[in-house]
């Protein structure tokens, strides 16, 4: 008997056997297409771990006349590649190597030069693969030579053909009949967050404890409290972090919730409160300004209650981020004065505003309405506007503020 595991035993031979990625190995699908026309170029596959990248390098290649090897960045190095070329340095008659180097990112940007020697005169051709984002990681000239494919999760119904796949192979090597409910595969197909070998895995551990069907009191036995694709230093991370900011800012509390519960089926309270403090000030902003202060204290709690409990009050500041009027006319301000700043303005203070003299400088506090028009910016920067009020209630109140206070002011 042989401890192989279950996702490596059923691992597609042929496009037609993978499940997911439709876009780009289904009958229409780009890789697909550019394979069977003969096309095998450089390539980086990014996506989150369990969605066929590994295999669709394996395909590619017995469609190649290329000897396939396999490195990992996370254990290789530098010389792994050049002793590979080395090995191999007659088989480049008969097409050359083809090198697929799982998690890329772990090469720095010196490894990642000298691997580009081997591409550009064609004794590599290079399948790489990350499971982050490949223009934050990989060098860029190596994306400039290469087909850059995006691997997405797989739905639970495309897992669920693995799942039932890999019982019929399960019960073919055992000489069993284990039956499995449509419910409990739909729940081993959905609890793996769109990763095949994660699901796979829990398949072949319900198989070895089930009597005579799987049910789905099995799974649950046997499913892990945090689920899904999830990376705390990973692009899916981020991702989820995004797309909950940016549900709060189109003022969606149903996709705010559920992003968070997401993020907190990861275990991840300090990224989530870091977030939505931020998206207190930049979304919310001057619209509602106590939603900063709320936040902050709903985060503060949250991190001395700790999970489960802490759910309870980061779902109420992202409800009331959601159902809040939203300005970001004080962030896009500060945008606007640092692009001045970057650009190299406002070098030369005004000398009414510079200690210890102030020569100049009016008190605003001894003129009527507490005001007195002076100039504070910059003399190159004087006419610069920066603050443009928002439409909201907040920020029109504080401009008939301003509309009074700076009325016949010459």
């Amino acid at each position: 008997m042989t401890n192989q595991p279950l996702a490596d035993k059923m691992r597609p031979q042929s496009f037609d056997q993978m499940v997911g990625q439709k876009h780009l190995v289904g009958e229409n699908g780009i890789i697909r297409r550019a394979i069977n026309a003969g096309r095998i170029s450089n390539m980086i596959f990014s996506g989150p771990p369990g969605t066929g990248k590994t295999t669709a390098a394996n395909i590619i290649a017995k469609h190649s006349d290329m000897q396939l090897y396999k490195l990992n960045a996370t254990t290789a190095s530098l010389s792994d590649v050049k002793e590979i070329v080395a090995q191999t340095s007659n088989v480049f008659g008969a097409g050359g190597i083809l090198l697929y180097l799982d998690e890329i990112q772990y090469f720095n940007k010196k490894q990642q030069q000298s691997l580009l020697e081997y591409i550009e005169d064609g004794r590599v051709t290079l399948i790489a693969s990350t499971t982050e984002n490949p223009y934050f990681c990989v060098y860029n000239a190596i994306i400039s030579r290469s087909a850059v494919y995006e691997f997405k999760p797989v739905s639970p119904e495309e897992i669920k053909k693995a799942v039932l796949r890999g019982l019929d192979i399960l019960n073919a090597e055992r000489g069993t009949d284990i039956k499995i409910s449509d419910g409990a595969a739909m729940k081993i197909s959905s609890i793996g967050g769109g990763d095949v070998r994660k699901s796979i895995g829990l398949l072949e551990n319900a198989y070895y404890v089930a009597q005579n069907e799987i049910d789905e009191d099995t799974v649950n036995e046997l499913s892990p409290s945090m689920t899904g694709a999830f990376d705390t230093d990973g692009d899916v991370h981020y991702n989820l972090l995004s797309a909950l900011q940016k549900s709060i800012r189109g003022s969606d509390p149903d996709a705010a919730v559920f992003y968070l519960a997401k993020l907190l089926a990861g275990g991840d309270i300090l990224s989530v409160c870091r977030r939505l403090q931020v998206i207190a000030s930049e979304d919310i902003g001057l619209a509602y300004p106590m939603a900063a202060a709320i936040v902050h204290a709903c985060t503060q709690s949250a991190r001395e209650l700790g999970l489960p409990e802490a759910a309870i009050p980061l779902a109420n500041a992202a409800v009331l981020l959601a159902t809040s009027p939203k300005s970001n006319s004080a962030y896009s301000a500060y945008h606007r004065a640092m692009s001045d700043i970057e650009n190299g303005y406002g070098n030369d203070i005004p000398l009414h505003l510079q200690s210890p003299l102030f020569k100049g400088y009016k008190y605003p506090h001894d003129y009527p309405k507490h005001y007195v028009k002076q100039s504070y910016l910059p003399s190159d920067l004087a006419d610069r506007k920066y603050y443009e009020f928002g439409d909201n209630k907040n920020e029109q109140a504080a401009k008939a503020y301003f509309d009074v206070i700076k009325a016949n002011i010459k």
